[in-house]
């Protein structure tokens, strides 16, 4: 299976001052005109302290010139390696638009007020679900999950506030590097990448196809 790229390229005098506003720019049009199925979506790859790699897709929920944030539980397998190994990687797959951008940086977690600020942006059900949910352990069935979803729901009804679960929070991964890649014709694609300098400054390199 192959398809032709026949997208526009990607030249240097194009790309904005820093990688995240190259970001914005390319998620603005993933978003309103790339006929992307949720854009914010990408695969986050962690590795653990013996570099066994793992990938699981979480959803972006912020991002700034601080980082890129996402949620999970800090019990599960990919907060687990992160506490062992920092280093992550973010793919954002847009093959409608035949572009991908891929971030390597360091994963920090995110302070607990910023945490519950998010929290209460959740729906009422997913709040639950943070609770219900005790990520990536081994469980006897559906019926477990959906058991303790129900005590969850009969416990705290729509209305009720629910507390954010202290097992549950965000990480802020750090760019080390951005990669925005552009296919284009006989797979001699375009792919620009920005590097982090020490004085904070940003170096642009071109990788080979």
């Amino acid at each position: 299976m192959r398809k032709q790229y026949r997208a526009e390229g990607l030249a240097e005098n194009e790309l904005a001052a820093t990688p995240v506003e190259q970001f914005a720019r390319w998620f603005e049009r993933a978003v309103t005109e790339g006929g992307v199925f949720e854009p914010n979506a990408m695969i986050v790859s962690t590795a653990d302290a013996e570099g066994r790699p793992s990938s699981r897709t979480v959803l972006l929920k912020h991002f700034d010139e601080q980082g890129f944030v996402f949620y999970t539980n800090y019990d599960s397998r990919k907060a687990r390696e992160l506490a062992q190994n920092p280093y992550v990687s973010l793919l954002f797959p847009w093959h409608p638009m035949a572009r991908q951008v891929i971030v390597t940086g360091v994963a920090r977690r995110t302070g607990r007020d910023e945490t519950a600020a998010y929290f209460r942006t959740r729906p009422h059900g997913s709040q639950l679900g943070a609770w219900a949910s005790a990520q990536s352990s081994v469980i006897t069935g559906r019926a477990e999950l959906d058991a303790a979803y129900a005590g969850l729901a009969a416990r705290y009804p729509e209305g009720e506030q629910v507390p954010v679960p202290p097992h549950w929070g965000g990480f802020r991964v750090a760019p080390r590097s951005v990669e925005f890649w552009q296919g284009r014709e006989n797979r001699l694609h375009d792919r620009l990448r920005y590097v982090a300098e020490p004085d904070g400054s940003w170096r642009v390199e071109r990788l080979a196809p």
